[in-house]
């Protein structure tokens, strides 16, 4: 038996008669137009996938813009029963009574409204008691754990909708990746609290400063004028810079930090979109303050394209339907550039001219000529996917498709019908994380330099040692990093079977410098004999490969470092045939390491153009023909035919014989190694 009213209209108006005699306010919500608790609307039933059902009734009676969290309303909707809560509506406090009843075979949910007066409604000590729960409630819900200050949810729930007069900034702490790092997450939350003590101290009770992620905080500094507003975040920048942490090595703190003053109309939300804009701008100076008002630290470029507004990022909506087009544009054009594509073709065409410069992608999934997935394919054939987000929006709800989805890349999938704030801070969300990813991108990669840029004079040190007693020329190491470079990267361009990265490329080049460090335990007698060698001889020579791969596998500090492994593999495999006639083990094919097979064609190449003790040096054409007609032993075909599309290049590069020209183009290319890693962040796995 069902514990609901079933009842006609007239039925309904009777009752509700009755109950107004003990209600002050009874009314009825239609059930189509109860909110459900994810803040979006019901499907109303006869209405097309694409339409949105009307909002709630709720809203305009409590004087609100958005759903209840625990609307009971939907919730009796749901399970066909009564219950009740207490509610604000303005000062006044009501009982309101939910029950779910069906009339003329609808949906409705009767709700039943009692004023109730504080002063009977609970005695003196009961209210110090509620009021001394609910203020620890509220610290426990808005209040940041660490620092102490409030956090994200006090944000989303209290302050970003305000429309008031304020100053607004974003405070980025430079370098805590690298602090968690040398010194332990310990020394990171200690540098956060330090900077948060430095900032509370200089703002006033008026002020509101929020943790908004990690590293970020937003400052709020309501009615506030410009000057004062500058002065005040570049006061806090200086005394955050004169703060040192002695337990850490007097290490000294800094913050980028992005304001503005908000626009007549403009929303703090959408005021922390831009100044999180100019703290971007800020964090590529580190240690740094950018206003609208204040950008003389930029070049006049960076100042005009501020002046202009152009720092709008680029969104690219691929969507068949002009409508949804439309819709979405209407979302997001305040805060974005908007690009829009009919088709999927037309899509890849504006990643094509556009490249980087988007954003974003929102990109549906059912269109002729090219659907969702096929673009998708696309964009990961193109590598794409690494540095353009996509989120993929479709009225398809099946978990096969959304899985398939996120299978190809996507960052979100939302569902239609959608709620435009939904799909505003999802967007923002997502454009968010790959704008941090690419700053600590930069970050990493910049640590990367200084350690391949040390790693490359030591192992060039220890090279030419070997050479030195092997009385080889000094340039064989260099040309041995530039040819095997080269083999690599070509090598990557015809086809990455291998699954070759630019931070791979480096460190197999400048491994390559050790390949031949087992003949420092070679007799000189044997290593510069002018003459051939005896098979006595060379079964000595031959064992440089292995006595090399033993004292590099003898290094037990660095064992896992992959510099270490690929010296090893290099060391002990670089004499190994692609036909198993090779030493020291006799390997065959693709069992050689790909790093030890590069190097030993490099190897060979330099061996035949280069004057030994016991040979003139050949042509750069002979030795080319040489090594494909098979006379120096057994090769890959692929890096043969890698050898063979770059023959011009390696005969120009290899040219360069001073080591200053060499060190020269050596930072160069950590310059490009860097760009391609930042370029192709997933390269660098």
């Amino acid at each position: 038996m069902e514990d609901y009213d079933i009842m006609t209209r007239e039925e309904a108006e009777k009752k509700m008669e009755v109950l107004r005699q003990i209600f002050p306010i009874v009314r009825l919500v239609r059930g189509y137009t109860v909110m459900d608790l994810n803040g979006k609307t019901g499907a109303m039933e006869g209405l097309d996938k694409m339409e949105t059902a009307p909002p709630c009734e709720c809203f305009a009676f409590w004087q609100k813009n958005e759903p209840c969290r625990n609307c009971i309303s939907q919730r009796m909707m749901e399970e066909h029963g009564q219950t009740s809560k207490l509610e604000f509506l303005g000062r006044e406090m009501y009982q309101v009574t939910a029950r779910y009843v069906e009339i003329d075979g609808e949906p409705y949910v009767m709700e039943m409204l009692q004023k109730q007066d504080s002063q009977n409604f609970i005695d003196e000590d009961g209210c110090k008691k509620l009021i001394g729960s609910l203020m620890k409630y509220n610290h426990m819900v808005y209040m940041d754990a660490l620092t102490g200050v409030y956090n994200r949810r006090y944000f989303e729930d209290e302050i970003k909708n305000k429309t008031n007069t304020a100053g607004v900034a974003v405070i980025d702490m430079d370098y805590l990746k690298v602090i968690n790092d040398t010194y332990g997450h310990r020394a990171g939350d200690h540098a956060i609290e330090m900077m948060v003590n430095v900032i509370r101290q200089n703002i006033r009770k008026t002020d509101s400063l929020i943790r908004y992620g990690g590293d970020e905080f937003l400052l709020i500094l309501p009615e506030i004028s410009k000057d004062s507003f500058n002065e005040k975040l570049k006061m806090i920048q200086e005394k955050i810079h004169d703060t040192a942490i002695a337990d850490y090595g007097n290490l000294r703190l800094s913050v980028s930090i992005g304001g503005v003053i908000t626009r007549d109309g403009e929303s703090i939300e959408e005021a922390v979109l831009r100044a999180d804009r100019l703290m971007y701008f800020a964090k590529d100076q580190k240690n740094m303050v950018i206003t609208e008002e204040k950008t003389e630290y930029l070049d006049e470029t960076m100042q005009e394209y501020l002046r202009t507004q152009t720092i709008k990022p680029k969104i690219l909506i691929v969507d068949d339907s002009d409508m949804n087009r439309e819709l979405l544009t209407e979302i997001l054009k305040q805060d974005y550039e908007i690009l829009e594509a009919e088709n999927g073709e037309a899509a890849l065409k504006m990643l094509e001219q556009y490249g980087t410069g988007i954003a974003l992608v929102m990109l549906d999934l059912v269109m002729p000529k090219m659907d969702g997935f096929q673009v998708l394919t696309v964009m990961n054939e193109r590598r794409l996917l690494e540095d353009i987000p996509v989120i993929m929006i479709s009225s398809e709800d099946s978990g096969k498709y959304i899985s398939e989805a996120y299978g190809f890349g996507v960052s979100d999938y939302i569902r239609r019908p959608f709620d435009a704030r939904v799909v505003y801070q999802r967007v923002l969300n997502t454009i968010k994380l790959y704008s941090k990813q690419r700053r600590q991108l930069r970050l990493v990669t910049s640590q990367i330099r200084e350690k391949e840029r040390s790693n490359r004079i030591m192992i060039g040190i220890l090279s030419q040692i070997v050479e030195f007693r092997n009385s080889e020329s000094g340039p064989h190491v260099i040309h041995l990093n530039i040819v095997s470079r080269l083999l690599l990267e070509q090598l990557i361009k015809k086809k990455n079977k291998y699954h070759l990265s630019w931070q791979e490329i480096g460190l197999i080049a400048t491994a390559s410098a050790l390949h031949d460090i087992g003949k420092i335990n070679i007799d000189e007698k044997i290593l510069n004999k002018p003459g051939k060698l005896t098979k006595e001889e060379f079964e000595i020579m031959k064992t440089h490969t292995t006595i090399g791969a033993t004292m590099i596998g003898k290094i037990d500090l660095y064992h896992s470092e992959r510099l270490v492994q690929l010296a090893y593999e290099i060391c002990r495999w670089h004499h190994e045939r692609w036909d198993g006639k090779g030493y020291p083990d006799g390997l065959k094919g693709d069992e050689i390491p790909i790093s030890a097979q590069v190097v030993s064609v490099a190897d060979v190449y330099d061996a035949l153009v280069s004057e030994r003790v016991y040979k003139k040096a050949y042509p750069h054409e002979v030795a080319i023909q040489m090594i494909l007609n098979g006379e120096c032993g057994n090769f890959n075909p692929l890096i043969l035919e890698c050898m063979l599309d770059i023959q011009d290049e390696i005969r120009r590069k290899i040219s360069v014989t001073s080591t200053e020209d060499f060190v020269r183009d050596a930072d160069a290319q950590e310059n490009m190694d860097i760009a391609n890693m930042q370029l192709n962040p997933l390269m660098m796995e």
